[in-house]
């Protein structure tokens, strides 16, 4: 057997089969269902939050809005100015959120977000005005309404003493009071994928699903309030239909993954922050993508099957095969290998031979066509379960957004798995965490008044 046939028939448990697909997709509606209902909800691994968001966008949504985006290493105030349908302007920035403050105290994360929001409001010259605000918040949370949601627990890296548990709404009211120099109504809380669903939805109006394939992996979904035994509060009757954040990164928590997991993903889970948590999560997205691909090289590098079993420095440390090298790689044209090199160089593996360029290339086709196709299968299950004829889902994120094959992948394993009489596109979404966070706030207001 020659060493690629070694490499590709030990790459195997990293190919998902037709049979392991279908039973994956009914793993996840058994979760999702779990989640929804009372009694099984409390214990449930994908929690299925209620965001209390109930109407999307007609595209008659006017007005100035702010909108902030916290969701990982730093994040973004957005003034967005809604015009006539379909036409806006958006001016924003960007701010850094240091390590210390990522691992600190609540108080200081939310004084410095409070901070970066009025330098921003005098350098825009809206100080003066009260502006309403969309919070895009991409962490777990309990929602109790559009702008009350407690923090379930920190993911991504963040660690911020005295948040979970308490309501973010009220600790970034408190941040802005402390300040007392600006004016900002917070209409609503949301997270990314919410965002990403109804900036999808303003433009497009079948958009049903908001996923998100980017540092982490999450989708939310329009379902019935019927079906939704954690809603609380008034239902209005005019009003059947909710949208659902799924959390679904932590899909698999309880094990249901394990079939298809392999030591790669256990050495992952192993070594991270969140010990048996978010294991979905650490399958598909692109905080673990290039880890998860470097693992691989390195068994078959000590075993010697790759570069001669001469590795290096650098690829023997943990976390720094990036995920775009993953992307970069895959972009080559079939049978260059251009952009490879240019990765291995960049590892100190100048001595990589075109066959080793090949299998690591392979290796790298591997880990991204799972995550694709573990998303696919979350995304068919949510289709099949919502029943409507004809769906898009609007997508975003870093992974979906810069893979070169991520979107093809998903739509042919959708296509495969969904029924027949539904149809489906993916659209991807232009800035739902910002845009997205200011239609929240903009239809909370068209319905307010």
């Amino acid at each position: 057997m020659s060493t690629s046939e070694k490499i590709r028939e030990q790459c195997q448990e990293l190919i998902l089969t037709d049979k392991q697909m279908e039973e994956i997709m009914r793993r996840v509606l058994k979760e999702i269902n779990n989640g929804l209902h009372k009694e099984t909800q409390p214990t449930a691994d994908v929690k299925c939050f209620i965001t209390y968001v109930q109407d999307l966008p007609n595209g008659k949504e006017k007005g100035k809005f702010l909108a902030l985006d916290l969701g990982g290493t730093n994040f973004r105030v957005l003034l967005i100015h809604l015009k006539d349908e379909n036409d806006f302007e958006m001016l924003s920035k960007i701010y850094a959120i240091p390590q210390s403050i990522m691992l600190g105290s609540g108080t200081q994360l939310f004084d410095h977000i409070a901070e970066c929001l009025a330098n921003f409001m005098k350098e825009h010259a809206v100080y003066d005005e009260k502006l309403p605000l969309g919070f895009t918040f991409s962490f777990p949370l309990t929602q109790l309404g559009l702008t009350k949601g407690m923090l379930a627990r920190w993911t991504k890296g963040f660690n911020c003493s005295g948040v979970v548990g308490e309501d973010v709404v009220q600790l970034l009211k408190d941040a802005i009071a402390r300040r007392g120099d600006v004016q900002i109504e917070i209409c609503a809380i949301l997270n990314d994928t919410t965002g990403t669903l109804m900036s999808c939805a303003w433009k497009n109006h079948n958009c049903r699903i908001g996923l998100i394939v980017g540092t982490g992996s999450n989708a939310c979904y329009v379902e019935k309030v019927e079906n939704c035994e954690m809603f609380d509060g008034y239902k209005d009757p005019n009003k059947q239909h909710v949208l659902i954040n799924t959390e679904w990164g932590a899909f698999g928590d309880n094990g249901a993954l394990d079939f298809v997991r392999t030591e790669y993903d256990r050495e992952i889970d192993h070594f991270s922050i969140n010990k048996g948590r978010q294991i979905q999560e650490k399958m598909i997205s692109g905080m673990y993508m290039g880890e998860l691909a470097r693992l691989a090289i390195v068994k078959f590098t000590k075993a010697g099957l790759l570069f001669g079993g001469v590795g290096s420095d650098i690829l023997f440390k943990r976390g720094q095969f990036f995920t775009k090298y993953v992307s970069e790689i895959e972009s080559d044209k079939p049978g260059t290998y251009s952009y490879c090199r240019d990765v291995l160089d960049e590892l100190g593996l100048e001595h990589a031979t075109d066959e080793d360029c090949a299998n690591v290339r392979y290796i790298c086709e591997c880990v991204s066509s799972r995550a694709a196709h573990l998303v696919s299968a979350g995304i068919a299950a949510l289709i099949n379960k919502m029943d409507e004829k004809s769906v898009t889902v609007g997508v975003d994120g870093s992974v979906y957004r810069f893979h070169p094959k991520f979107h093809d992948l998903m739509v042919q394993k959708i296509r495969q798995f969904v029924k027949p009489d539904i149809s489906f596109d993916l659209m991807l979404s232009e800035d739902g965490s910002g845009r997205g966070a200011a239609l929240v706030a903009a239809v909370a207001c068209r319905e307010a008044h």
